[in-house]
């Protein structure tokens, strides 16, 4: 590949062979059905018990669920979109300019999950962003397009905002205190990946991101509604996840899993790309405080702890192990089981 990033503008007729996948780990989009019943909430209902009883059965069952009136206007979604949409449409000069491979860096354009590390590559793109605390962080970020600091950082804070709503009323189907979660995880770091799947010639044989769960708490997703990607395993089987309008994917994270003592699921999920249109998402992630103690609460796991399924660690020492992974790996919790 001449640039070290897809969307340089060329249009490719093959896929490179560094992306494609082996024939036991292809997608098989053919046996992938559209997920009829994903759980919608309607966070704007006056009816709190019945929107945590909601929340409760989607995170046991589904580990995903979308949420309408969630209190994050359509023009600050739509004005997202349209930013990401723009940064990715700009020269490949401008663009290479905040290129980096390095996974520690706290702003950078990068392609696939981990390319120095990775033995195949994924069809994505993605601009990576800290986002907590702002000021700290927006001086970094892209001044081009001109809009996009400003559009961001509101789109940011009010994302932000929903996040900690879910946190409670994830807290409360759980049967604790509805703080219980913020302040166990502390001042919480935020993140966000602004994702850019190209046109790819040959979807079948590649992946945007493959099957993978989120190793933060909580993950918040903005979906173009155009080109949907998303699939989720439910039943053992992959699912489509249709974008639903005006709504936003949130999904559990492994750190929530492990508080809830496994009760709730971190959803493996995963992108498909396109072969026609270019596919944009915006995946905003809350995470604990590097030093946040996670173990579940003992609430749910009796007095003594016996019934604990995870041993207590620190969000770092989590995070550590999951960056020395591949992305689709076995699964980064079983490290931290008890037994």
């Amino acid at each position: 590949m001449e640039t070290k990033v897809l969307s340089s503008g060329v249009r490719f007729s093959n896929l490179p062979e560094s992306y494609i996948r082996p024939e036991s780990e292809r997608p098989r989009l053919s046996e992938v059905s559209d997920c009829e019943n994903v759980p919608v909430i309607d966070l704007g209902s006056d009816d709190r018990a019945q929107i945590v009883k909601q929340v409760g059965d989607a995170c046991k069952f589904y580990g995903f669920f979308q949420v309408i009136n969630h209190g994050v206007s359509n023009e600050a979604a739509e004005k997202m979109l349209g930013v990401a949409s723009e940064f990715f449409n700009l020269p490949l000069e401008e663009k290479l300019k905040f290129y980096s491979d390095d996974p520690s860096k706290t702003m950078r354009l990068s392609t696939s999950f981990n390319v120095k590390k990775e033995t195949v590559h994924n069809w994505r793109d993605y601009l990576r962003l800290h986002c907590y605390p702002l000021d700290k962080y927006v001086l970094e970020w892209p001044s081009i397009p001109p809009s996009f600091k400003e559009i961001v950082k509101s789109y940011c804070t009010d994302v932000r905002e929903l996040g900690f709503r879910l946190q409670e009323l994830i807290a409360e189907s759980l049967g604790l205190e509805k703080d219980y979660i913020t302040s166990v995880l502390g001042e919480q770091g935020q993140h966000m990946a602004v994702n850019y799947y190209p046109p790819c010639p040959e979807p079948e044989l590649t992946y945007g991101l493959p099957g993978h769960t989120d190793p933060n708490a909580l993950t918040i997703l903005l979906q173009d509604l155009q080109v949907s990607g998303l699939q989720v395993r439910k039943d053992g089987k992959w699912v489509a996840v249709k974008p639903h309008p005006n709504a936003f994917v949130i999904n559990i994270g492994d750190q929530l899993q492990a508080l809830s003592n496994g009760i709730y699921k971190s959803v493996w999920h995963r992108a498909i790309v396109n072969a026609d249109k270019p596919r944009l998402s915006v995946a905003s992630f809350l995470c604990p405080f590097d030093d946040a103690l996670i173990s579940p609460p003992k609430a749910l796991t009796g007095e003594d702890g016996s019934g604990a399924v995870y041993r207590g660690y620190t969000y770092a020492e989590y995070y550590k192990k999951f960056w020395s992974m591949n992305l689709d790996e076995e699964h980064c919790l079983e490290f931290f089981k008890t037994q």
